[in-house]
């Protein structure tokens, strides 16, 4: 994985083989909530909604930790090689605290 640094930010830059199984990951999401959604039009019982609801939180938590894995090893990496990478490790937090605000 490439990445940049301007003004402090750091900028990811994936190749195809590391995007996709993001991606993948992200499309089986989105047939779990189509599943969702044809599970309430049909007024499935409310059990079997809810473990389809919370199956859809613990995949979207798990490209989460995907891409804050991604920030947080390019992170490290650069505040390695700079030897002064307060502001990607600045820029690191901020992205750990908004996640677990989830």
């Amino acid at each position: 994985m490439e990445y940049t640094v301007t003004d402090g930010h750091l900028e990811l830059r994936r190749t195809p083989e590391e995007r996709e199984p993001l991606l993948k990951r992200l499309r089986r999401i989105e047939g779990q909530v189509r599943g969702l959604q044809q599970m309430v039009e049909a007024d499935r019982h409310c059990m079997e909604e809810v473990q389809q609801m919370n199956a859809i939180t613990a995949a979207v938590r798990e490209v989460a930790v995907a891409l804050i894995g991604d920030h947080l090893r390019a992170g490290i990496d650069y505040a390695v090689k700079a030897q002064d990478g307060e502001e990607v490790m600045g820029e690191l937090l901020t992205v750990i605290r908004a996640a677990l605000r989830q």
